[in-house]
Formats: structure tokens, C-alpha cells, sequence
């Protein structure tokens, strides 16, 4: 096993800590509390780094561990997860275009917000973050094939609200 690094192996993870924390927590403040806490009880625990097989998973389970405490002790307060508009480079989009394709992302972000925790976070991992299903499978303490339905449940449930919503326009 090679020698790890905090500067080199540890901290260029924080980003994707971060929208871990974000998609667990619903919270910009919370989200970075929880990864500055998750970072230090990664230092504190580095006697232990020349054991640990897989440091990225060791550090998304600490995150995702921390992003669920904070949740139950908010009593899972949901906000929105972004309120930054999606804008394309592409300007031949026309305005209401833009309008309908930033109300439809918003939809999917609140239908993905609203999904079952274990499923947000699969799809959180797989799609957003783009791990594989074995890292997922470990950071998410659960075996592989869980993982496979809980994305397949997941991405079924996003597809059908999309219709229903999108085609009543509620």
C-alpha cells in the first residue's frame, strides 16, 4: 500500500464530499460543517490511514454517516438544492425554452430530493458523483446488487412523477 497524503489523496475530495453532503443534507451551510468535520475525523484517524484499503470510500461513508445525523437532528428540513438557474452555452435556445428546461430540472430536483434516503444517495454516487458500484456498495454499507435496484427503483420513480408531473403540469 503506498503512502497516503492528506494534501494529494485526501483533499482534492472535498468537492465531491461536498455534494454528497448537499444531497443528503438539502443545506449549503450544513453541508460544508459536515465536510470540514468530515476531513478532521479523517486527520485524527490517520494512524490508522496504512490499513484502511479504499481511503475515498473510507471518507464518503464518514460523510454520508455525518449528513445522516445532521438530518436526524434537523427533523429533515427539505430546501431546494440549488437555486442557481441552469444556463447552456447554446444561444439559439429561445427564452421560454430556457424557462421550460429550468422548470423541468427543477422538477427533477425536487422528485430526486424526495426519494427514500438510500436511493438519493445511490443515485447522489452513480450518477453525480460517478462512482462504481462496488465503491458505492461500500460506502453505502450494502452489497452490490442493492445498489443496482435501489439506482433502477430510483431512476424508475424519477421517470414516472417526471410524466405524471410534467404532463399535468403540476
Amino acid at each position: 500500500m503506498s503512502e497516503i497524503s492528506f494534501r494529494n489523496d485526501i483533499m482534492p475530495l472535498k468537492n465531491q464530499l461536498y455534494r454528497l453532503a448537499l444531497r443528503i443534507t438539502l443545506d449549503d451551510a450544513e453541508a460544508e460543517d459536515i465536510v470540514q468535520e468530515t476531513l478532521i475525523k479523517v486527520w485524527n484517524q490517520r494512524d490508522r490511514w496504512n490499513g484502511i484499503e479504499n481511503m475515498p470510500a473510507f471518507c464518503f461513508t464518514i460523510c454520508r454517516n455525518l449528513s445522516l445525523d445532521s438530518i436526524k437532528r434537523q427533523a429533515n428540513q427539505h430546501q431546494s438544492l440549488d437555486n442557481t438557474p441552469v444556463e447552456h452555452a447554446d444561444n439559439t435556445i429561445t427564452p421560454s425554452e430556457k424557462t421550460i428546461q429550468r422548470d423541468q430540472v427543477s422538477l427533477v430536483r425536487r422528485i430526486v430530493d424526495n426519494l427514500p434516503e438510500k436511493q438519493r444517495s445511490c443515485i447522489q454516487l452513480r450518477d453525480f458523483e460517478g462512482k462504481t458500484y462496488k465503491d458505492i456498495a461500500e460506502i453505502l454499507g450494502i452489497s452490490a446488487e442493492q445498489v443496482k435496484v435501489n439506482i433502477f427503483r430510483a431512476r424508475q420513480t424519477i421517470k414516472l412523477r417526471f410524466q405524471d408531473l410534467d404532463a399535468y403540469g403540476l
